[in-house]
């Protein structure tokens, strides 16, 4: 466990700039997703800018994170990454750069990440890509849901409304 809060973790976004959390999401909460262009599960962007324009209004960021760790699904340079998402699924909401999600070279949000459970109990490496996490507010991880659990659903829906303001 590191002494830095996960809203102070150091990020650089996928244009080269320094940021974090905080400064992403500033007094909202951040679904932050493990994304990838080449995957059978990429046409989640879809959904993800959706919640993105519905919940933005209310505090809500989504923070796509490119990563290549998974058959190599995200081999794209910054740009590319950054032209697919636009033109394919009209993103607008914030990427990171490239960034490892498991692994020896694991990223230090990943790693605070990582340790919550999802409702299964499970804790530990992102299984694939489109994995989820809802981080309140107060900067607290409130949900994990792993790859195959669609951005739409009613279980990601309502936990979305559970951390936001009315």
């Amino acid at each position: 466990m590191t002494d830095t809060a996960l809203t102070d973790i150091p990020l650089t976004t996928l244009d080269g700039n320094a940021t974090t959390l905080a400064e992403l999401a500033p007094g909202g909460a951040a679904l932050v997703v493990n994304v990838a262009s080449k995957c059978g599960l990429t046409p989640q962007y879809s959904a993800l800018e959706q919640l993105a324009k519905d919940y933005r209004d209310r505090g809500l960021t989504v923070i796509g994170v490119p990563c290549n760790q998974f058959m190599g699904q995200e081999p794209g340079t910054a740009e590319e990454i950054q032209t697919f998402c636009s033109t394919s699924y009209g993103v607008t909401f914030p990427l990171l750069a490239k960034t490892d999600v498991n692994g020896a070279d694991r990223h230090p949000l990943y790693t605070q990440l990582t340790e919550t459970a999802d409702d299964s109990g499970q804790a530990g490496d992102v299984q694939w890509n489109f994995e989820k996490f809802l981080v309140a507010p107060d900067g607290t991880v409130a949900k994990r849901f792993r790859p195959r659990t669609e951005p739409d659903t009613p279980e990601v829906i309502s936990a979305i409304e559970a951390v936001l303001p009315r």
